[in-house]
């Protein structure tokens, strides 16, 4: 049992976020998690609430990662931290710096504050994309890519989302490092996450499942991604806080790499009339770069286009004893949520 263990869980509004609220007060942690504004605790709190009763167990303060303030009173008495707030645009910005900065000094904020605390482990979220080490996919698909691997940041093909994570996670190793602490430091990094919302709040990442089931994508691009299950990447960041072995580690969170074909395939079959609008045909490539010119969520992407990434999980299974559950299930789990879970249409 956890017993009166303090987790805070920065970015408890995120999809993320919000899962790992969940996993840490079912495990029995009591659950301390930020939000940018306190108009949004009772949201966090409606939607812990779909999956368990909270109680006493749960509380939200206000700190935000563009400033030092709130972050010692946030992480005061807490025996661990999950740092996963971080930005994650629809849209990728023109100057990268607005999001390499938040992301990177944010995660110093949280780091410092952690460690001069007395915090017994920060998890810290990253990316594959922080793993992904080829120049403009010349060698995707080679191999499995594993926690040795890093991307390049000068790589221009690499999106300033990517370059958040990577630079990010970069810092936080360095600040360790100083610190003589490595090992009060574990980074994640999940593929694309996936899974069951919480609320109305949905994240960028279910974007691929969300266009192939409300019609707006008019084919199956050659686009392809390493889903991961937010349940089952709010698990590892729990696991992880006391796992010996995943002390000054890096964990990758990923499973089945799968073409948006492969998808469409999995939809058509589980979910009978909910997938009445997935696209069947083949988009050609020269398509695909078209839409990017006016649509800046494919934009975001294009770049990936015919790309094959596969990553190994065998030292989160070896340190953790962690193991996902099959993309299948993550996928109809994701679409009947969205399909159950319509979005709102933006006020006039």
């Amino acid at each position: 049992m956890s017993g009166e263990r303090m987790v805070l869980v920065t970015g408890g509004s995120g999809f993320l976020g919000g899962w790992c609220v969940v996993e840490a007060l079912g495990r029995g942690y009591r659950v301390r998690t930020t939000v940018r504004s306190l108009a949004r605790e009772e949201e966090v709190r409606a939607n812990v609430a779909t999956q368990l009763d909270a109680g006493e167990g749960l509380e939200v303060v206000t700190a935000d990662l563009l400033s030092d303030g709130g972050w010692e009173q946030a992480v005061a008495g807490c025996d661990f931290v999950l740092h996963v707030a971080s930005p994650f645009p629809e849209a990728q910005p023109k100057d990268p710096d607005e999001l390499i900065v938040p992301a990177r000094e944010g995660a110093l904020r949280v780091l410092r504050a952690s460690l001069d605390a007395g915090v017994q482990r920060v998890v810290m979220t990253s990316s594959v994309a922080a793993v992904r080490n080829d120049r403009g996919g010349a060698l995707q698909g080679a191999r499995e890519l594993t926690e040795e691997d890093w991307s390049d940041p000068t790589d221009p093909h690499m999106s300033p989302y990517a370059q958040s994570k990577n630079l990010a996670e970069r810092a936080a190793w360095e600040l360790v490092a100083e610190r003589g602490a490595q090992e009060r430091l574990t980074t994640i990094q999940p593929g694309a996450i996936i899974g069951p919302l919480l609320g109305a709040d949905r994240s960028y990442s279910l974007q691929a499942i969300e266009r192939l089931l409300d019609g707006k994508m008019p084919g199956l691009p050659r686009l392809g991604f390493s889903f991961i299950d937010v349940r089952d990447v709010a698990a590892l960041h729990v696991m992880a806080m006391t796992a010996p072995q995943a002390a000054g580690e890096r964990l990758i969170a990923a499973s089945d790499f799968l073409w948006f074909a492969d998808v469409a395939e999995i939809l058509r079959a589980e979910l009978g009339s909910g997938a009445g609008k997935v696209p069947t045909r083949k988009l050609p490539n020269f398509a695909v770069r078209a839409m990017a010119l006016i649509d800046p969520g494919v934009r975001s992407v294009a770049s990936e286009l015919g790309h094959e990434s596969r990553y190994s999980i065998e030292s989160a299974r070896r340190r953790v004893g962690w193991e996902p559950r099959p993309v299948r299930e993550s996928i109809v789990d994701c679409a009947r949520s969205l399909l159950e879970h319509p979005a709102q249409a933006p006020a006039a």
